[in-house]
């Protein structure tokens, strides 16, 4: 029987409060047994998916193509085909991380499903779906995913209020990352005042290197280069920082104290994009910036 090796830095970084979560799914990952490893071995805290990854997956691998044909055989049509296969992963990787759900009553060993990019502006349709995957994956450490757009934020507040764990994705500025927040503090107030559980987990999925991409290219073409090169990737953690200083601001101040009194839980920050995507800057610039108790 093989030895356990715990990787004792990752192990640190969870004994310090910060969750290391992994952005990527596939069939093999879980039937390997390697998602499991990372579970054990490297403290992998959480699984986050898209539907970018999972067309990754079911068309760089041969994993998926018995159940693909036996979907299209019963006559399926390409979305449904799709959600079979991304909902039996969701499945089995909530069922993973289980462990870690449970040892952390439920503030870890979370599973994020994301809503159809086509209906990040349209409210009811990204509820409907919500409460559909909600019920056809059926584990409670999984996480819907919704955009955080002008239109998936009503949408936000209407789920945390249902009492479905939500993981808001794609928040690029702080105002938007404010707006998030709010909706999480009215869906939890709702509840709190019916006398329903505030049991209910969300996180702020913050996006930190595709600021750079953005912000980078601008100086390129407007700032001088003697004063460039000293701006040059400084404005993602900028950024990241300065939602987290609201975060703290909202979360731990008079705004939350009733409901975090009522042992409600925070919504939690989630670094998100934090793989560089200029090969000139440090592969961990983003993890060392804002690694943190």
């Amino acid at each position: 029987m093989a030895t356990q090796q715990v990787n004792e830095r990752l192990a640190a970084l969870t004994a310090a409060g910060t969750s290391v979560w992994l952005d990527q799914i596939k069939r093999s990952l879980i039937a390997t047994g390697e998602l499991r490893r990372l579970v054990e071995e490297e403290s992998l805290r959480g699984v986050t998916s898209n539907p970018t990854i999972f067309n990754q997956a079911i068309l760089g691998s041969e994993d998926y193509d018995g159940q693909l044909a036996e979907l299209a055989r019963a006559g399926k049509d390409t979305h449904a085909i799709y959600q079979e296969l991304a909902i039996k992963d969701i499945q089995d990787a909530c069922d993973v991380l289980r462990v870690v759900y449970d040892e952390s009553d439920g503030a870890d060993g979370f599973v994020s499903f994301e809503v159809d990019p086509d209906l990040a502006f349209d409210t009811q349709r990204t509820m409907e779906q919500a409460r559909e995957y909600w019920g056809r994956v059926d584990r409670p450490n999984l996480m819907i995913k919704i955009p955080g757009t002008a239109e998936g934020v009503p949408a936000i507040e209407e789920m945390i209020y249902e009492g479905r764990n939500i993981n808001v994705t794609l928040l690029f500025g702080v105002e938007a990352y404010a707006q998030v927040a709010e909706a999480f503090i009215r869906g939890l107030e709702r509840r709190h005042a019916e006398g329903k559980s505030l049991d209910i987990a969300s996180v702020a999925s913050f996006f930190v290197a595709r600021v750079d991409t953005e912000v980078d290219k601008r100086l390129e073409e407007l700032v001088p280069p003697a004063r460039r090169d000293e701006l040059l990737g400084t404005a993602g953690l900028a950024n990241a920082r300065a939602a987290y200083q609201l975060f703290k601001a909202i979360f731990y101040g008079e705004r939350f104290a009733a409901l975090l009194a009522a042992g409600a839980p925070v919504q939690r920050p989630l670094w998100a994009s934090t793989g560089v995507k200029n090969p000139a800057y440090p592969d961990t610039m983003y993890v060392d910036g804002l690694i943190a108790p």
